[in-house]
């Protein structure tokens, strides 16, 4: 997380909201002789007290949760751009890359295996609803064998969330008129991901604390 304190400011509502509509991120474990990560959708509960996700059973991670718990990360991240000193339209500025990130810290535990086709079918509800007026996926529309041996290879986890840390870096640091000619050129450009909606914030950065 950026070491800046003015980038840590806004109100921990957006930053929940911002992680339960993007419900992806990469899960982060430590281990020997490197660390683990896993790239994974995931679905908050309502107090954003945990988070119900799925890993396949070969991951590393999994044999490690199946001797006990483990601390772990989960980062969330997007939209971003880079952001050339020419867009600020003053004088004497570097180049630097702007972003969200949310970060949730907590413990890592394995789930009985009969949750795993409630999970499967809350999450794909979950994303298919952001899809209408696409009639939405269901499981049922597999044939039972196949759906059987595809959970088999797969195990339901759950995200004991203890703590969030956030990061939104939209140049709060600048002038507000030097941030919104920044904003502007971000928006024409699509050098990172999502620019559109980095602009937008940029224009007008969340609440603050």
């Amino acid at each position: 997380m950026h070491p800046n304190p003015i980038f840590h400011k806004t109100d921990a509502q957006h930053s929940l909201a911002f992680a339960r509509e993007r419900s992806f991120g990469t899960l982060a474990m430590n281990a020997d002789p490197v660390p683990l990560f896993a790239h994974i959708p995931f679905l908050l509960n309502d107090t954003a007290s945990y988070a119900d996700l799925h890993l396949v059973r070969s991951n590393p991670i999994v044999r490690a949760l199946s001797t006990a718990k483990q601390n772990a990360r989960l980062a969330v991240t997007a939209p971003d751009s880079y952001i050339s000193p020419d867009w600020y339209e003053v004088k004497d500025q570097v180049p630097t890359w702007n972003y969200v990130a949310v970060h949730f810290i907590g413990v890592l535990e394995l789930q009985p295996q009969e949750h795993l086709h409630a999970l499967l079918d809350r999450q794909s509800s979950h994303f298919e609803s952001q899809l209408l007026p696409k009639a939405p996926w269901t499981s049922d529309k597999m044939s039972e064998r196949v759906m059987e041996k595809m959970m088999r290879a797969i195990v339901p986890v759950r995200f004991h969330i203890e703590d969030m840390q956030s990061t939104w870096k939209l140049g709060q640091n600048k002038p507000d008129v030097v941030r919104k000619s920044a904003a502007k050129h971000v928006a024409e450009h699509n050098l990172g991901s999502d620019t559109s909606a980095l602009a937008e914030w940029m224009e007008t950065p969340p609440s603050s604390k």
